[in-house]
């Protein structure tokens, strides 16, 4: 009885169906090697900079099949190149948020304080200032948070340019003297 059952298994190992089954398996074998070679280097391009690095990472885990790539798992930097840059964007945002927002005119662009009631610049009107104690209101506040006087709406505040450049402004195209004979002449 044990002699024919080797005799099957002596059977088996010398017919084609196992010389097949064995050159399929080495097939397989040949490329999962080759895959996790691959899968090593294109993670390791993820995550390492220097491609010299990159370039050892993926020898490492093509060499010695199938524990390079487990000897690199257990090394390998543990995050992304581009998680590394997102998160050193947020710290410098968040950096930059603490080190005091800078307020800027929304007309000029030039910055401006929190307690400006108008640019310096350009002259536009930030903020109202209070009737009472004249520091400046927010425009959503119903009272002022110092002196507790009721804000009035102020809307005739406009944007305004200094004097000397509202009348230059009107006097392009015509001399200075014409300026003043064309007002004296319009009016008679």
């Amino acid at each position: 009885m044990i002699a024919s059952v080797f005799g099957g298994l002596n059977d088996f190992f010398g017919s084609t169906t196992w010389e097949v089954m064995r050159g399929v398996g080495i097939g397989v074998a040949i490329l999962f090697w080759i895959a996790t070679a691959y899968w090593v280097r294109k993670d390791a391009r993820r995550r390492i900079a220097d491609r010299r690095l990159v370039a050892l990472a993926t020898l490492l885990g093509a060499i010695p099949p199938f524990l390079g790539p487990i000897v690199y798992m257990l090394f390998r930097p543990p995050e992304y190149l581009e998680d590394v840059r997102e998160r050193e964007l947020e710290i410098r945002a968040i950096e930059e948020g603490l080190g005091g927002e800078r307020l800027k005119c929304s007309v000029c662009r030039a910055d401006v304080e929190p307690d400006y009631l108008v640019c310096p610049v350009c002259t536009t009107k930030l903020r109202q200032a209070c009737g009472g104690c004249g520091k400046p209101l927010e425009p959503a506040w119903q009272v002022c948070p110092y002196c507790e006087t009721p804000v009035v709406s102020d809307d005739t505040t406009v944007p305004l340019r200094p004097p000397a450049r509202r009348s230059r402004q009107s006097r392009t195209g015509t001399g200075r003297s014409g300026t003043g004979r064309s007002s004296g002449s319009s009016s008679s």
